[in-house]
């Protein structure tokens, strides 16, 4: 029941956010604005709290594979509030609304036999950087995907009120490059404190989650090098930040099905 609330709560946030892009009223869009704070806090506020109980059910840190995607879906629904300041995003909102309701309801969807762990705080800390490291790179993943689609649909001359849910391409690319530089630092922190703090790693089958987090790294530190000396933009930016992504989902949720599915472990 509290999962269904929560996608309805999220769902109407969206929809509060998309109809208030591409409504002709200012009056209508002030209301409809209105009407999506609440919604959107009242989500998000439910979403931390089944979390909670999904990953501390009896004190120890329990992390399986969708309540990790879950976690990402809380992470998309705080910064679609906070773009939701800027009206040209709220469109961008919306979407990430939508996803972040569909993450959500994943919470309790699949339980391994194996989850609950006792993991140092290290390893935990860790596990938060990560975490923190993908729900930001996964904004910026959907943020490339509506780059690309404006893209094409400009490229194509299609004129229709969806056109009001884009930001403008340049406001898009600078939201992109700025997500790509905060994740490329937090997700070069994770991966310190990932060789730093956890024990045994090729014992621990980890060795390739470790050369593919690094991979992925490099890639995104690319992509803001060249952005920021050669002013990379357009479709090779977008691109570079897909591909970095792509390494990134390999690294993280490719481990968690090996060892969760294929070995009946849990790893964070």
């Amino acid at each position: 029941m509290l999962q269904i609330t929560i996608l309805f709560l999220y769902a109407g946030a969206a929809f509060c956010l998309a109809f208030s892009r591409t409504s002709p009223s200012d009056q209508n869009q002030r209301r409809l604005l209105a009407a999506s704070v609440p919604l959107a806090a009242a989500a998000i506020v439910l979403h931390a709290w089944q979390l909670h109980m999904a990953v501390m059910p009896d004190g120890h840190f329990t992390l399986t594979l969708t309540s990790a995607i879950s976690v990402i879906g809380l992470q998309l629904g705080i910064i679609a509030s906070l773009a939701a300041l800027e009206a040209s995003l709220r469109g961008v909102s919306s979407i990430l609304f939508m996803i972040a309701a569909t993450a959500g309801s994943l919470t309790y969807v699949y339980v391994p036999e194996v989850v609950t762990t006792n993991l140092a705080w290290k390893v935990q800390m860790h596990i938060a950087l990560s975490m923190f490291a993908y729900g930001l790179l996964t904004a910026g993943a959907i943020v490339a995907v509506l780059a690309l689609i404006q893209d094409m649909r400009l490229r194509a001359g299609r004129l229709s009120p969806i056109n009001h849910l884009f930001a403008p391409l340049e406001t898009t690319e600078k939201l992109l490059y700025g997500v790509a530089s905060a994740g490329f630092v937090v997700l070069a922190m994770a991966v310190v404190s990932g060789v730093a703090f956890v024990e045994d790693l090729f014992a621990q089958n980890l060795a390739h989650k470790t050369v593919l987090s690094l991979l992925a790294v490099a890639t995104f530190g690319i992509l803001v090098i060249g952005r920021q000396v050669a002013g990379w933009r357009g479709k090779r930016a977008v691109y570079l930040y897909l591909g970095g992504f792509a390494l990134l989902l390999l690294a993280y949720f490719g481990t968690r099905y090996i060892l969760e599915e294929i070995l009946n472990r849990s790893w964070g």
